[in-house]
């Protein structure tokens, strides 16, 4: 899902606000003595910390550079050498500068918005917008903060027209009509958006303050985070986190509006059969009379009337793609929090195979239980290995990691006996990592998928499968992160305020490290997307790769018939039409990603083109997604009892099924393990 940018709120009391910089200040002291102690790199805290995380900061207040002008930023400058020295001295006053700038422009980005509603635009004109990938400067002037946002909303009026059909000559037709209403409602939206921010007058302490900490945290590395205990309920919470449920995933698009990321198969949402991917979220009501805009109302409102298990009734408006409006009414349901489990099918072609699906190293954090993923897939496995497989296909695409314990004895179930990593402390100490139970609780071949998604632990598990040639890892280049992380609080008489510490760094067996690099499959198998995926090198304060000289000793398995399987493989994907028409996909993908964009003009005409550009290609890939693959799917026997008596699980199940059919990469996997067992007849 993407990650929620709150907008930082405003504050009337500067003797509050003086309050506030202490405390800010005090926890920063905190925060940089835990990691001078815990971090495995520690950073001084010198001018480069202090460029990052002004630059940071100014990005966070002004992202698209048209609130502060060009005179306002270069004031704010004069702190961007000295956040450093104002920590060290323990005075954070200079925060009360940023906020009485920022709340200045807001009032003055209110009322130019208020003059210009009610003027018409002109469509004819010959104006442009620009577009990059890089931050624009701050050349803003007061003078033309007017023209600045009537060419902005004039832009957003286009674009949202341009949205609403394929058909250029429709739009022309109806421009009048639609032009009325989408800029009355941008109007309403920004206007109700600041209103929101300045009215309120409690919260831009906790959020601005939340942030500066935050950006001084990921200076160390972007997996160092700070958290208040306030905000540990994160508001995009998943389904494991309660009992009652609407069956959607909310996230948030490039416009940062709320909008539904996905639809659990069996849930409320999904049996009303009006949601769809992509749908914006207007506005959230209940039965008790509290009615919210989503574009003017905090998130933590937002998130507590949908979230919160006190409203079991919820009205959601939400804007189809098409620009129709629809009223939704759902009404929660207890619903299992076990869709992101591990989960197995039987897979055939020509063989019998098992497929086992691990969505993350999940693990029981409290302790009431010994379940975790390592022990899922043991019972996975066990249910397979009674139906006679000849193989294994494990799914580690889109894992993102989770418990390193669970890796560890995972890796474990599938080597015999011997080290499987090395840990290395912010002292250098090593930690070798081993398996002390002997034997497994599989044996036979293995084919490991993974892709650009897939990360930390993951990588610790397909590293050892590689290593100890366990199996064939297939699929695309991993993420690239080898570190792990603690959560520590700042305060253990007083746990208010937490940080998440990234103590240790894991290296292979070998002293090889996968941080940056990530894991290279054995057969590279093209991925729709994949050059685009952001990995751990695109994150500017990523540790660096390194290597490591380890006293390990490790009896890796022989690699029977692993070139022949690789040479086959290789010719399969030389005469897949499908795997071939990703390739031109990704060609077409990266094109239009990498090649700097020519500034467009402000008429509906090259708005249009602009925002329809990609349609083919969308078609291409969406051709691609529903390809069906020649191999079938079923359940265990085990499953299929279970099965009989659930009725929500038979909808997950079949949805399961549905999107699996669509694999290339199991159908590939399926392919290797035939040719590894005609070998061994």
């Amino acid at each position: 899902m993407k990650k929620l940018s709150l907008v930082i709120l405003l504050i009337t009391s500067s003797s509050l606000f003086a309050q506030n910089s202490k405390s800010t200040c005090e926890i920063t002291t905190k925060i940089n003595t835990l990691l001078q102690r815990e971090h495995v790199n520690p950073k001084p805290v010198d001018d480069s910390l202090s460029v990052f995380v002004f630059d940071g900061f100014i990005d966070y207040l002004d992202p698209n550079r048209n609130l502060f002008t060009k005179i306002e930023y270069q004031k704010l400058c004069e702190h961007r050498l000295k956040l450093d020295n104002y920590i060290l001295q323990n005075d954070c006053s200079f925060m009360d500068t940023f906020v009485s700038t920022y709340k200045f422009a807001l009032n003055r980005k209110k009322k130019a918005l208020e003059k210009i509603q009610n003027e018409p635009f002109d469509y004819t004109t010959n104006d442009t917008v620009k577009f990059s990938k890089k931050s624009f400067p701050f050349d803003l002037v007061e003078k033309d903060i007017e023209r600045v946002w009537k060419k902005r909303i004039r832009y957003d009026i286009l674009e949202e027209i341009s949205r609403l059909s394929s058909s250029l000559d429709s739009l022309k037709q109806n421009f009048s009509s639609l032009e009325k209403k989408t800029k009355a409602k941008l109007f309403d939206a920004n206007l109700c958006q600041v209103n929101s921010i300045l009215d309120n007058k409690d919260q831009i302490e906790e959020d601005l303050q939340n942030n500066f900490l935050n950006l001084f945290c990921t200076y160390f590395d972007p997996h160092t985070n700070y958290f208040s205990s306030a905000t540990k309920s994160n508001f995009m919470s998943g389904l494991s986190t309660s009992t009652l449920s609407l069956g959607l995933y909310i996230g948030f698009n490039k416009k940062q509006e709320i909008i539904v990321e996905d639809i659990v198969p069996g849930g409320p949402a999904a049996k009303t059969n009006k949601f769809d991917k992509d749908d914006i979220i207007l506005k959230v009501s209940n039965t008790k009379g509290e009615e919210y805009l989503v574009s003017c109302t905090s998130l933590e409102k937002i998130g507590q009337l949908i979230f919160s298990d006190s409203n079991t009734e919820i009205e959601l408006t939400i804007q189809k793609k098409n620009g129709n409006i629809l009223n939704v009414f759902l009404r929660k349901q207890f619903m299992k929090a076990n869709e992101n489990a591990v989960y197995s099918f039987i897979a055939e072609k020509d063989i019998k195979i098992g497929y086992i699906n691990i969505p993350s190293f999940y693990s029981n954090f409290d302790g009431n239980s010994v379940q975790g993923c390592a022990d899922d897939v043991a019972k996975e496995i066990a249910k397979l290995q009674n139906e006679n497989i000849k193989g294994l296909v494990i799914d580690l695409q889109n894992n993102g990691g989770g418990s390193i314990e669970e890796a560890i004895k995972l890796a474990g179930m599938f080597i015999d006996i011997g080290p499987i990593s090395v840990l290395v402390d912010r002292e250098k100490k090593h930690t070798i990592l081993k398996d002390y139970n002997r034997g497994s609780v599989y044996n036979g071949p293995i084919v490991l998928l993974i892709n650009g998604n897939s990360a930390s632990a993951s990588e610790f598990f397909a590293a050892t499968i590689q290593d100890y040639n366990r199996g064939l890892v297939i699929g695309s280049r991993s993420l690239g992160k080898a570190t792990m992380q603690s959560i520590l609080p700042l305060d253990e008489n007083n746990q208010k305020d937490f940080v998440k510490v990234t103590i240790e760094k894991f290296y292979r067996i070998t002293g090889e490290s996968n941080q940056i690099e990530g894991i290279f499959p054995d057969i590279a198998l093209p991925t729709l997307f994949d050059s685009i995926i952001p990995r751990e090198i695109s994150y500017k304060t990523a540790l660096k790769h390194d290597k490591i000289t380890t006293k390990a000793k490790f009896n890796p398995l022989p690699k029977p018939y692993y070139d022949q399987l690789i040479e086959l493989s290789h010719s399969r994907l030389k005469t897949s039409i499908r795997f071939n028409e990703i390739n031109v996909a990704n060609e077409e993908i990266n094109a239009l990603y990498n090649n700097p964009k020519k500034p467009t003009r402000l008429v509906l005409k090259d708005i249009f083109k602009d925002v329809h550009e990609i349609d083919s290609i969308w078609e291409k890939v969406k051709k691609i997604a529903n390809i069906e693959s020649d191999f079938s799917l079923s359940n265990t026997s085990y499953d299929v009892e279970k099965l009989k008596f659930d009725t929500f699980q038979q909808e997950i199940n079949s949805y399961r099924i549905k999107n699996l059919k669509n694999s290339p990469y199991l159908e590939e996997g399926i392919a290797i393990l035939k040719d590894y067992n005609n070998f061994i007849k």
